[in-house]
């Protein structure tokens, strides 16, 4: 049986504490991340958003604001960006589009490959960039469709000139500090 934005919809009124995807027709039930992935996806968002803000260049969102896609799967990344003028005003419901960035941090009990195929498949719909952080291993990999993917380290600048020329990080600023 395959489900639609309707099916999810109800759900999630039913169970608001729940956090929901509808891939190929299935719903899927996020669980929490763990804390350093968070952590990690608060600090990515944060240095981008404070960059982006001044600018007016668009919208930096968590991993609540969800993505109704062409395929009408209805996804959430970890992080994502979409340009001011894709997106004027913040819709109530899901965006009815693909974001222009895309941000996945693997927490513990992640899938590398399934966090690749998500990726791979906003790519697919027409997300421009997608970047895997993977706190455990202290890297970066910068997807951009029919391209070799760019894979970075500490002591490395995050650039995504393509997007947002001038925005940089250092990678090692992205991971939960020890204080």
């Amino acid at each position: 049986m395959s489900l639609t934005i309707q099916d999810l919809n109800k759900l999630q009124s039913e169970h608001p504490d729940l956090q929901m995807e509808l891939v190929d027709g299935e719903i899927i039930v996020m669980s929490p991340s763990g804390y350093e992935s968070e952590e990690v996806a608060t600090r990515f968002s944060t240095f981008m958003n404070n960059w982006v803000m001044p600018r007016k260049l668009g919208r930096v969102n968590g991993s609540s604001a969800g993505f109704e896609l062409p395929n009408s799967d209805v996804r959430a990344p970890d992080v994502s960006f979409v340009f001011a003028e894709r997106l004027r005003h913040a819709p109530r419901s899901f965006a009815e589009l693909t974001p222009d960035l895309m941000v996945e941090v693997k927490s513990p009990k992640d899938s590398l490959k399934k966090l690749k195929e998500k990726i791979q498949n906003f790519l697919n719909m027409g997300t421009k960039v997608g970047i895997l952080l993977d706190p455990e291993k202290r890297t970066v990999e910068i997807y951009r469709k029919d391209q070799p993917v760019v894979t970075l380290k500490d002591g490395d600048i995050l650039t995504v000139p393509d997007l947002l020329l001038g925005w940089e990080v250092e990678v090692s600023e992205l991971w939960s500090p020890v204080l």
